[in-house]
């Protein structure tokens, strides 16, 4: 599968051990940086993840910063971004599975690379449950949400 990926300085040394881990088991990683650990700005990093998603890049991406809470608000912002922030591999799964998430967040002062390893591959290993009317019901409505706040031009309407 081809990716994306993602980090702010604080998540650049655990962004290198998956993505070592990817590439390894044969996933196309396209590292979105940042290349080092020097002082960044995590909503940098976040809109390059969605950008390239939205751009049709790859279909799935992910971000990791210090708590993983930065990366996930910034990343929502994007139309058509639905990142969840997963420390268990059982949110991984279902946040693709009942809620069609293409964005998985990692927090790197919370989790190490052994479980972030196991996240990543409930995350890559699931999908969106369109059979089942439930999830498309509640899927549609968030759905209708992002639309109901977007503007014309892909920018949000003013609260």
């Amino acid at each position: 599968m081809k990716l994306v990926i993602s980090s702010d300085h604080a998540g650049f040394p655990l962004k290198e051990e998956v993505r070592a881990y990817l590439a390894k088991a044969g996933h196309e990683v396209v590292d979105l940086g940042a290349y080092n650990a020097e002082p960044s700005d995590y909503p940098d990093f976040a809109e390059k993840v969605g950008e390239a998603i939205r751009q049709g890049v790859s279909k799935r991406g992910i971000l990791i910063c210090g708590s993983g809470v930065g990366v996930c608000v910034a990343a929502n912002k994007i139309p058509g971004i639905r990142a969840g922030m997963c420390h268990d591999t059982y949110s991984a799964h279902q946040g693709v599975e009942h809620d069609d998430m293409n964005v998985v967040v990692l927090g790197a002062r919370i989790i190490g690379p052994a479980l972030a390893f196991e996240v990543v591959d409930a995350f890559l290993k699931a999908e969106f449950i369109a059979k089942e009317e439930r999830f498309v019901r509640r899927f549609n409505k968030v759905l209708a949400i992002e639309a109901k706040y977007q503007c014309g031009d892909g920018s949000k309407n003013p609260v």
